[in-house]
């Protein structure tokens, strides 16, 4: 029998935590036993019930906001966090958006926003928290991709780029990181039943070969698996009702 570590006693940052998939792995590790920190860009609302939820499981949780396609919100709130929570020991790079376009409609300003939100703010994240997890030579650090990085997805290639990128992102970290005691690994899923897929008209369940959209809490238990597990590390797991096979 495996004798898993616990998250009682360690602190997670959930980026983009206040809906979805986010609010969905921010809850569940939070039953998991970790304390919580919420990143949200506008949705305070939808922030505080989550918050809400987690203080009932008894666990400390605070929200943060900031548009982490700005490196100085992030700076800022990387500062917050420190003041209140002390280290991060789990992070879990879930904010991005999807902005459904015709190849021909993709501009500059489009990838760049895209770039910066999905992709280039998971990298400033970790190279802001590693340094302490690597004193503590502690760490877990989940990057969420999609199903896009395999296959293209239903949103453009400026979306399927970020999300590859981030696979690429964890492979170097975790190989660079694997004797330190932190993991680094990839969760891709496909059309999560989630408001970004709902809301995009070329998402449909008949894409998927099991026949239906996933639930959230089907990616959020593989998140807690991950941060439980010292073993796994570098690997991108699928999450996709079997749309993409590896």
């Amino acid at each position: 029998m495996i004798d898993r570590e616990t998250l009682s006693g360690k602190v997670a940052l959930v980026t983009g935590g206040s809906r979805g998939l986010g609010a969905a792995i921010a809850l569940a590790l939070a039953q998991a036993g970790a304390d919580i920190i919420i990143n949200y860009r506008s949705r305070e609302k939808d922030a505080l019930q989550v918050q809400s939820a987690i203080r009932e499981l008894k666990r400390r949780c605070i929200l943060v906001r900031a548009d982490l396609s700005e490196s100085a919100e992030i700076v800022d709130m990387v500062s917050v966090i420190r003041q209140q929570m002390g280290d991060v020991n789990i992070l879990v790079n879930n904010a991005g958006i999807s902005v459904p376009q015709q190849i021909e409609n993709i501009d500059e300003k489009i990838w760049d926003k895209t770039m910066d939100t999905n992709l280039k703010s998971a990298f400033l994240i970790t190279q802001a928290l590693l340094p302490a997890m690597r004193k503590a030579r502690w760490g877990r650090i989940i990057n969420i991709s999609s199903v896009a990085a395999h296959l293209g997805g239903v949103v453009g290639p400026h979306y399927a780029a970020s999300k590859a990128g981030l696979i690429g992102m964890t492979h170097s970290y975790a190989a660079i990181l694997a004797k330190e005691g932190i993991t680094v690994n990839a969760v891709a899923p496909a059309l999560i039943a989630t408001e970004m897929v709902t809301a995009n008209p070329r998402a449909k369940p008949d894409l998927i070969p099991v026949g239906r959209f996933g639930n959230p809490e089907e990616v959020s238990d593989v998140v807690v698996m991950l941060a439980c597990n010292g073993y796994i590390t570098g690997q991108t797991i699928c999450v996709n009702g079997g749309w993409y096979m590896t």
